[in-house]
């Protein structure tokens, strides 16, 4: 099962690179990207992943703007068997020059959405920490991520109108991953597994003249399973950013948490984070939300166009919804994005908190597995 790639030197293994090296299934390669306005008067988030053992590519496209509708577009189609095509309908990604410029398309169709959007990165490609999470004996999440931060030009077509997109006023956020991680339908392998949850957290925050993220897996105790956190410089969009072999970043000692909840939810009202760096210094950051994004509109957990679920061989399909009329403690509705304002004391900064707590966490005093702050 040969592809284009397979005529350059990047073999890993000896199969073809059609072939992962893992036969798991719930093997992703997944490209995800955000875009916001420094003012959070816009936020629009791109998604496109493909699964080679379920055969399928799925993509989407969704923007939200203060007080108004959330627009969703999705598409689902077989995965084309050359990685290079990242189309589907009529939504496509091009890779433009990697790990510096990316184009967006999503040309006209029945949802009112639509783009030209090009990423322009403004830091190096920063690789995250290999993330293995287990449940019980099985090994459920196994993946590799890599961020870029940067700036995007261009334009939006919403229902509610065009939206001008250009470097100065609009931030990009990156991610790559591949690996393994739950995806598709439910799978029943022999005995049934007992309900489990953790806590996500994820905060990267653009500054004047840097970046910080940090990065958080929990268990129900609130006991570290997967923390990191680092600060990496900027540069000029026309700069001389260094490739990923000679990023330079500084990795902290170590990071903590707080996050206060809007009552009966399990949304963040606020949150803060303090990191460590190897010398023993210590920044603490306050981040306040501005405006609010939910992740279903990407597929995630999404009831119908959730990620890796067949369709046909071309499915497309598209949704609004108000997000302010959601049922917060829906598990459909769990998985959110907010653009937050950062402060650090001395300087400020713009930047996204992404989080999702399934189950019993018990430093936010979740006893079930979906019930909401007490406080």
């Amino acid at each position: 099962m040969l592809n284009n790639f397979d005529d350059f030197p990047v073999h890993q293994t000896p199969e073809p690179l059609a072939q992962p090296a893992t036969s798991d299934v719930n093997f992703y390669d997944r490209t995800w990207f955000a875009g916001y306005a420094r003012d959070a008067s816009y936020y629009f988030g791109v998604a496109m992943a493909v699964y080679p053992h379920l055969g399928i590519l799925d993509c989407a496209f969704s923007v939200v703007r203060p007080g108004g509708l959330q627009h969703c577009f999705f598409a689902s189609r077989r995965a084309p068997l050359e990685r290079t095509e990242m189309q589907a309908g009529p939504m496509r990604i091009d890779v433009i020059e990697p790990m510096r410029r990316t184009l967006v398309t999503l040309d006209d169709n029945d949802s009112g959405l639509g783009c030209e959007l090009m990423f322009s990165a403004r830091t190096a490609a920063l690789q995250e920490g290999r993330q293995t999470l287990w449940h019980g004996a099985r090994r459920f999440m196994d993946a590799t991520r890599f961020d870029q931060f940067g700036a995007w030009t261009g334009c939006v077509r919403t229902p509610d109108g065009e939206i001008d997109v250009n470097a100065d006023a609009c931030l990009g956020t990156k991610d790559r991953s591949w690996g393994v991680r739950p995806v598709g339908q439910p799978q029943v392998m022999g005995a049934p597994n007992m309900p489990s949850g953790f806590f996500f957290l994820w905060v990267p925050i653009v500054w004047d003249d840097h970046i910080s993220q940090a990065i958080f897996f929990d268990g129900p105790r609130g006991e570290p399973l997967f923390r990191e956190a680092l600060s990496a410089p900027l540069f000029c969009l026309d700069g001389d950013i260094p490739d990923a072999a000679n990023a330079r970043f500084e990795k902290m000692a170590s990071v903590v948490h707080r996050v206060d909840y809007h009552p009966n939810t399990r949304l963040a009202k606020r949150a803060a984070l303090k990191f460590t760096d190897v010398s023993g210094g210590e920044r603490d950051m306050r981040l306040e939300p501005l405006l609010r994004f939910h992740m279903k509109g990407l597929g995630y957990g999404h009831p119908m166009w959730r990620h890796g679920v067949w369709h046909d061989e071309l499915a497309l399909g598209h949704e609004s919804f108000d997000p302010n009329q959601l049922d917060l403690l829906a598990i459909e509705n769990n998985h959110v994005q907010q653009v937050v304002r950062a402060d650090d004391g001395t300087r400020s900064g713009i930047g996204l908190l992404e989080q999702m707590v399934i189950g019993p966490y018990a430093p936010a005093g979740f006893g079930g597995f979906l019930d909401g702050c007490k406080d």
